[in-house]
Protein backbone atom coordinates (compact mmCIF):
# COMPACT_ATOMS: atom_id res chain seq x y z
CA UNK A 1 0.00 0.00 0.00
CA UNK A 2 1.64 3.38 -0.94
CA UNK A 3 2.63 5.61 1.86
CA UNK A 4 -0.17 8.44 2.17
CA UNK A 5 1.00 12.56 1.54
CA UNK A 6 1.47 14.31 5.09
CA UNK A 7 0.17 17.99 3.96
CA UNK A 8 2.56 20.29 5.73
CA UNK A 9 0.62 23.26 6.98
CA UNK A 10 2.22 27.27 6.81
CA UNK A 11 1.03 29.16 9.97
CA UNK A 12 2.04 33.41 8.99
CA UNK A 13 0.95 36.51 10.79
CA UNK A 14 2.40 39.03 12.51
CA UNK A 15 3.37 38.69 16.46
CA UNK A 16 0.90 38.75 18.15
CA UNK A 17 -2.30 37.80 16.11
CA UNK A 18 -2.84 34.67 17.72
CA UNK A 19 -0.92 32.23 15.88
CA UNK A 20 0.72 29.49 19.04
CA UNK A 21 -3.47 30.00 19.83
CA UNK A 22 -4.77 28.59 16.67
CA UNK A 23 -2.15 25.87 16.84
CA UNK A 24 -3.02 24.45 20.88
CA UNK A 25 -6.48 24.70 19.36
CA UNK A 26 -5.85 22.51 16.38
CA UNK A 27 -3.57 20.28 18.67
CA UNK A 28 -6.16 20.09 21.53
CA UNK A 29 -9.01 19.54 19.32
CA UNK A 30 -7.23 17.10 16.51
CA UNK A 31 -8.77 13.76 18.53
CA UNK A 32 -6.68 10.54 17.00
CA UNK A 33 -5.03 12.76 14.61
CA UNK A 34 -0.89 12.70 14.91
CA UNK A 35 0.14 16.48 13.95
CA UNK A 36 3.82 17.04 14.26
CA UNK A 37 5.16 20.69 14.88
CA UNK A 38 7.84 23.15 13.55
CA UNK A 39 7.87 26.02 16.15
CA UNK A 40 10.24 28.77 14.72
CA UNK A 41 10.37 31.16 17.55
CA UNK A 42 12.35 34.54 17.07
CA UNK A 43 14.41 35.40 20.17
CA UNK A 44 16.78 33.94 22.48
CA UNK A 45 13.86 32.57 24.61
CA UNK A 46 11.97 30.17 23.04
CA UNK A 47 8.47 30.74 24.50
CA UNK A 48 6.21 29.24 21.67
CA UNK A 49 7.93 26.32 21.97
CA UNK A 50 7.31 25.58 25.73
CA UNK A 51 3.25 26.79 25.32
CA UNK A 52 3.26 23.71 23.20
CA UNK A 53 5.66 21.19 25.12
CA UNK A 54 3.96 18.08 25.80
CA UNK A 55 0.77 18.66 23.90
CA UNK A 56 2.92 17.38 20.34
CA UNK A 57 3.95 13.97 18.84
CA UNK A 58 6.84 15.21 17.39
CA UNK A 59 8.38 19.07 17.97
CA UNK A 60 11.34 20.62 16.39
CA UNK A 61 12.13 24.27 17.47
CA UNK A 62 14.45 27.13 16.01
CA UNK A 63 15.78 29.79 17.68
CA UNK A 64 17.52 33.03 16.92
CA UNK A 65 16.02 33.93 13.68
CA UNK A 66 13.49 33.43 11.33
CA UNK A 67 12.89 29.74 9.42
CA UNK A 68 13.04 31.68 5.88
CA UNK A 69 15.99 33.35 6.77
CA UNK A 70 17.98 30.26 8.32
CA UNK A 71 16.93 27.62 6.49
CA UNK A 72 17.32 26.42 2.77
CA UNK A 73 15.56 23.72 0.92
CA UNK A 74 17.64 21.59 2.37
CA UNK A 75 17.45 22.18 5.58
CA UNK A 76 13.68 21.88 5.25
CA UNK A 77 14.49 18.58 3.47
CA UNK A 78 16.19 17.93 7.24
CA UNK A 79 13.39 18.87 9.01
CA UNK A 80 10.56 17.25 7.10
CA UNK A 81 12.77 14.23 6.77
CA UNK A 82 13.31 13.69 10.55
CA UNK A 83 9.44 14.20 11.05
CA UNK A 84 8.07 11.87 7.81
CA UNK A 85 10.59 9.07 9.15
CA UNK A 86 9.39 5.47 9.70
CA UNK A 87 7.29 5.23 13.01
CA UNK A 88 6.28 8.92 13.56
CA UNK A 89 2.94 7.84 11.64
CA UNK A 90 2.06 11.60 11.15
CA UNK A 91 -1.01 12.58 10.20
CA UNK A 92 -0.35 16.46 9.49
CA UNK A 93 3.18 18.60 9.86
CA UNK A 94 2.41 22.30 11.06
CA UNK A 95 4.53 24.85 10.74
CA UNK A 96 4.59 27.89 13.14
CA UNK A 97 6.39 30.59 11.48
CA UNK A 98 8.00 33.52 13.70
CA UNK A 99 5.86 36.70 13.38
CA UNK A 100 9.06 38.05 11.29
CA UNK A 101 8.87 35.37 8.36
CA UNK A 102 8.66 36.12 4.74
CA UNK A 103 5.60 33.92 3.68
CA UNK A 104 6.71 34.09 0.10
CA UNK A 105 10.03 32.44 1.03
CA UNK A 106 8.59 30.05 3.39
CA UNK A 107 6.17 28.54 0.60
CA UNK A 108 8.97 28.21 -1.96
CA UNK A 109 10.65 26.21 0.74
CA UNK A 110 8.05 23.37 1.33
CA UNK A 111 7.57 23.51 -2.49
CA UNK A 112 11.09 23.19 -3.09
CA UNK A 113 11.57 20.40 -0.49
CA UNK A 114 12.00 16.98 -2.22
CA UNK A 115 10.54 14.95 0.58
CA UNK A 116 8.09 12.58 -1.56
CA UNK A 117 5.86 11.86 1.82
CA UNK A 118 4.99 15.93 2.07
CA UNK A 119 2.62 17.64 0.14
CA UNK A 120 1.93 21.45 0.53
CA UNK A 121 -0.88 21.96 2.46
CA UNK A 122 -1.53 25.98 2.33
CA UNK A 123 -0.62 29.15 3.95
CA UNK A 124 -2.66 30.22 6.49
CA UNK A 125 -2.30 33.43 7.57
CA UNK A 126 -3.49 35.13 11.03
CA UNK A 127 -4.62 38.29 11.27
CA UNK A 128 -5.03 40.30 14.87
CA UNK A 129 -8.80 42.11 13.81
CA UNK A 130 -8.79 44.09 16.77
CA UNK A 131 -4.93 45.28 16.08
CA UNK A 132 -5.02 45.13 12.30
CA UNK A 133 -5.17 48.56 11.34
CA UNK A 134 -2.09 49.43 13.66
CA UNK A 135 -0.41 46.11 12.69
CA UNK A 136 -1.25 47.88 8.97
CA UNK A 137 0.73 51.18 9.64
CA UNK A 138 3.81 49.90 11.41
CA UNK A 139 4.22 46.88 8.65
CA UNK A 140 2.85 48.05 5.38
CA UNK A 141 4.07 44.70 4.36
CA UNK A 142 1.04 43.09 5.73
CA UNK A 143 -0.88 44.09 2.38
CA UNK A 144 1.52 41.52 0.64
CA UNK A 145 1.81 38.74 2.85
CA UNK A 146 -2.38 39.00 2.52
CA UNK A 147 -2.13 37.98 -1.07
CA UNK A 148 -0.04 34.94 -0.91
CA UNK A 149 -2.10 33.63 1.79
CA UNK A 150 -4.13 30.62 1.18
CA UNK A 151 -6.66 31.04 3.99
CA UNK A 152 -6.95 34.02 6.39
CA UNK A 153 -7.81 33.34 9.81
CA UNK A 154 -9.06 36.95 11.64
CA UNK A 155 -8.78 36.42 14.97
CA UNK A 156 -9.64 38.24 18.30
CA UNK A 157 -13.16 39.23 15.77
CA UNK A 158 -15.04 39.16 19.91
CA UNK A 159 -12.86 42.39 20.58
CA UNK A 160 -14.96 44.17 17.64
CA UNK A 161 -18.72 45.44 17.01
CA UNK A 162 -20.48 43.34 14.29
CA UNK A 163 -20.59 45.87 11.54
CA UNK A 164 -16.55 46.65 12.01
CA UNK A 165 -15.73 43.18 12.03
CA UNK A 166 -17.85 42.82 8.47
CA UNK A 167 -15.96 45.71 7.08
CA UNK A 168 -12.84 44.70 8.50
CA UNK A 169 -13.33 41.35 7.05
CA UNK A 170 -14.38 42.58 3.46
CA UNK A 171 -10.96 44.84 3.43
CA UNK A 172 -9.09 41.33 4.24
CA UNK A 173 -11.13 39.74 1.83
CA UNK A 174 -9.92 42.33 -1.10
CA UNK A 175 -6.05 42.49 0.50
CA UNK A 176 -5.58 38.93 -0.56
CA UNK A 177 -7.18 39.17 -3.65
CA UNK A 178 -10.74 36.89 -2.70
CA UNK A 179 -8.89 34.20 -0.89
CA UNK A 180 -11.37 32.67 2.10
CA UNK A 181 -12.05 34.60 5.10
CA UNK A 182 -12.80 33.01 8.48
CA UNK A 183 -13.54 35.18 11.51
CA UNK A 184 -13.14 33.68 14.45
CA UNK A 185 -12.06 34.07 18.47
CA UNK A 186 -8.99 32.79 20.53
CA UNK A 187 -7.68 30.84 16.91
CA UNK A 188 -10.72 28.32 16.92
CA UNK A 189 -11.21 26.61 13.59
CA UNK A 190 -12.21 23.23 12.46
CA UNK A 191 -9.41 21.30 12.04
CA UNK A 192 -10.94 19.27 9.28
CA UNK A 193 -10.65 22.57 7.16
CA UNK A 194 -6.89 22.11 7.09
CA UNK A 195 -6.07 18.62 7.14
CA UNK A 196 -8.21 15.11 7.13
CA UNK A 197 -8.73 13.33 10.33
CA UNK A 198 -7.03 10.38 10.84
CA UNK A 199 -8.01 7.27 8.62
CA UNK A 200 -7.42 3.45 10.09
CA UNK A 201 -4.65 1.62 9.03
CA UNK A 202 -6.82 -0.62 6.61
CA UNK A 203 -7.86 2.53 4.51
CA UNK A 204 -6.17 3.52 1.63
CA UNK A 205 -6.24 6.83 0.02
CA UNK A 206 -9.08 5.72 -2.16
CA UNK A 207 -11.30 4.17 0.63
CA UNK A 208 -10.08 8.35 2.57
CA UNK A 209 -11.47 10.14 -0.77
CA UNK A 210 -15.01 7.89 -1.08
CA UNK A 211 -17.73 10.44 -1.04
CA UNK A 212 -19.42 9.25 2.10
CA UNK A 213 -16.27 9.35 4.34
CA UNK A 214 -15.77 13.01 2.73
CA UNK A 215 -19.38 14.19 3.35
CA UNK A 216 -19.07 12.85 7.17
CA UNK A 217 -15.79 14.69 8.07
CA UNK A 218 -17.55 17.67 7.86
CA UNK A 219 -20.74 17.30 8.76
CA UNK A 220 -20.65 17.43 12.69
CA UNK A 221 -18.11 19.71 13.66
CA UNK A 222 -19.31 21.94 16.97
CA UNK A 223 -20.53 25.75 16.00
CA UNK A 224 -19.95 26.84 19.36
CA UNK A 225 -16.22 25.92 19.16
CA UNK A 226 -14.80 26.62 15.51
CA UNK A 227 -15.78 29.09 13.31
CA UNK A 228 -17.96 28.00 10.33
CA UNK A 229 -16.99 27.22 7.20
CA UNK A 230 -18.94 25.82 3.93
CA UNK A 231 -18.88 22.49 2.42
CA UNK A 232 -20.08 21.43 -1.40
CA UNK A 233 -20.25 17.91 -2.47
CA UNK A 234 -20.31 17.05 -6.37
CA UNK A 235 -21.13 13.90 -7.68
CA UNK A 236 -21.73 12.61 -11.21
CA UNK A 237 -21.66 9.11 -13.14
CA UNK A 238 -20.37 10.79 -16.28
CA UNK A 239 -17.11 11.39 -16.82
CA UNK A 240 -15.08 14.70 -16.88
CA UNK A 241 -13.80 16.69 -20.11
CA UNK A 242 -10.05 17.37 -18.49
CA UNK A 243 -9.80 20.75 -20.38
CA UNK A 244 -13.31 21.94 -19.26
CA UNK A 245 -12.75 20.67 -15.51
CA UNK A 246 -8.61 22.68 -15.79
CA UNK A 247 -10.92 25.91 -16.87
CA UNK A 248 -12.77 25.29 -13.61
CA UNK A 249 -9.48 24.93 -11.68
CA UNK A 250 -8.03 27.74 -12.97
CA UNK A 251 -10.59 29.76 -12.23
CA UNK A 252 -11.54 28.98 -9.22
CA UNK A 253 -14.64 31.16 -7.33
CA UNK A 254 -13.55 33.38 -4.52
CA UNK A 255 -13.97 31.81 -0.79
CA UNK A 256 -12.78 28.01 -2.04
CA UNK A 257 -9.84 26.76 0.02
CA UNK A 258 -9.80 23.48 -0.31
CA UNK A 259 -11.05 20.95 -3.56
CA UNK A 260 -10.30 17.25 -2.65
CA UNK A 261 -11.64 13.95 -4.29
CA UNK A 262 -11.56 11.46 -7.27
CA UNK A 263 -11.96 12.28 -11.07
CA UNK A 264 -13.15 9.87 -13.76
CA UNK A 265 -12.26 11.05 -17.19
CA UNK A 266 -12.71 7.49 -19.07
CA UNK A 267 -10.55 8.64 -22.06
CA UNK A 268 -8.88 6.17 -24.00
CA UNK A 269 -5.74 5.83 -22.30
CA UNK A 270 -6.80 7.52 -19.16
CA UNK A 271 -9.63 5.49 -17.88
CA UNK A 272 -7.74 4.97 -14.50
CA UNK A 273 -9.37 6.86 -11.17
CA UNK A 274 -7.44 10.34 -10.90
CA UNK A 275 -7.40 11.52 -7.12
CA UNK A 276 -7.27 15.52 -7.43
CA UNK A 277 -6.36 17.58 -4.36
CA UNK A 278 -6.12 21.45 -4.30
CA UNK A 279 -5.22 23.63 -1.73
CA UNK A 280 -5.47 27.73 -2.94
CA UNK A 281 -3.49 27.97 -5.86
CA UNK A 282 -1.96 24.40 -5.64
CA UNK A 283 -3.27 21.55 -7.78
CA UNK A 284 -1.47 17.96 -6.89
CA UNK A 285 -2.78 14.99 -8.76
CA UNK A 286 -2.41 11.25 -8.50
CA UNK A 287 -3.30 8.36 -10.45
CA UNK A 288 -4.46 5.06 -8.87
CA UNK A 289 -6.67 1.93 -10.32
CA UNK A 290 -10.52 1.38 -9.33
CA UNK A 291 -10.83 -1.31 -7.22
CA UNK A 292 -13.32 -4.22 -8.10
CA UNK A 293 -16.82 -3.23 -7.74
CA UNK A 294 -15.93 0.15 -7.25
CA UNK A 295 -17.97 2.52 -9.24
CA UNK A 296 -16.20 4.23 -12.36
CA UNK A 297 -17.91 8.04 -11.11
CA UNK A 298 -16.43 11.68 -10.14
CA UNK A 299 -16.54 12.36 -6.16
CA UNK A 300 -15.44 15.91 -5.07
CA UNK A 301 -15.58 17.55 -2.23
CA UNK A 302 -15.11 21.84 -2.00
CA UNK A 303 -14.24 23.48 1.48
CA UNK A 304 -14.38 27.30 1.80
CA UNK A 305 -15.73 30.57 3.46
CA UNK A 306 -19.52 32.03 1.89
CA UNK A 307 -19.30 29.16 -1.31
CA UNK A 308 -22.10 29.85 -3.71
CA UNK A 309 -23.36 25.92 -3.67
CA UNK A 310 -25.66 26.41 -7.04
CA UNK A 311 -22.80 28.58 -8.98
CA UNK A 312 -20.36 25.80 -8.12
CA UNK A 313 -22.56 23.06 -8.85
CA UNK A 314 -23.40 24.28 -12.47
CA UNK A 315 -19.85 25.19 -13.12
CA UNK A 316 -19.30 21.53 -12.51
CA UNK A 317 -21.87 19.80 -14.36
CA UNK A 318 -20.82 22.20 -17.09
CA UNK A 319 -17.38 19.38 -17.09
CA UNK A 320 -19.60 16.49 -18.34
CA UNK A 321 -19.09 14.66 -21.18
CA UNK A 322 -21.43 12.16 -22.78
CA UNK A 323 -18.87 10.74 -25.45
CA UNK A 324 -15.57 10.45 -23.63
CA UNK A 325 -14.43 8.66 -26.05
CA UNK A 326 -14.72 10.72 -28.62
CA UNK A 327 -12.30 13.42 -27.12
CA UNK A 328 -8.73 13.73 -28.02
CA UNK A 329 -6.59 12.32 -25.74
CA UNK A 330 -4.30 15.09 -25.99
CA UNK A 331 -6.63 17.17 -23.90
CA UNK A 332 -5.18 15.62 -20.92
CA UNK A 333 -2.23 16.95 -20.78
CA UNK A 334 -3.15 19.61 -18.85
CA UNK A 335 -3.84 17.29 -16.09
CA UNK A 336 -0.94 14.98 -16.30
CA UNK A 337 1.43 18.04 -15.55
CA UNK A 338 0.29 17.79 -12.32
CA UNK A 339 0.64 14.32 -11.92
CA UNK A 340 3.21 13.23 -9.59
CA UNK A 341 6.06 11.06 -11.52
Amino acid sequence: MARHRIPVVLVAGFLGSGKTTLLNHLLTNSSGTRIGVVVNDFGSINIDAMAVAGQVDSSISLQNGCLCCTVDASGMDALLDRLTRPGTDLDAIVVEASGLAEPKEMIRLILAASNEHVSYGGLVDVVDAAEFENTRLAHPEIDRHLAYADLVVLNKIDRLEGQVSAELAETVGRLSGGKPVLATERGRIDPSLLFDPRRAPEENVARQLSFDDLRHEHGGHDEHLHATYDSVEFRISQALHPRRLMHFLDNRPPGLFRLKGVVYFGIPGHTQKFTVHTVGGFLEVRRSRWTEGEPRETQLVLIGTALDREALLTALHSCAEDDPDSVDPQSMLRILRHVEP
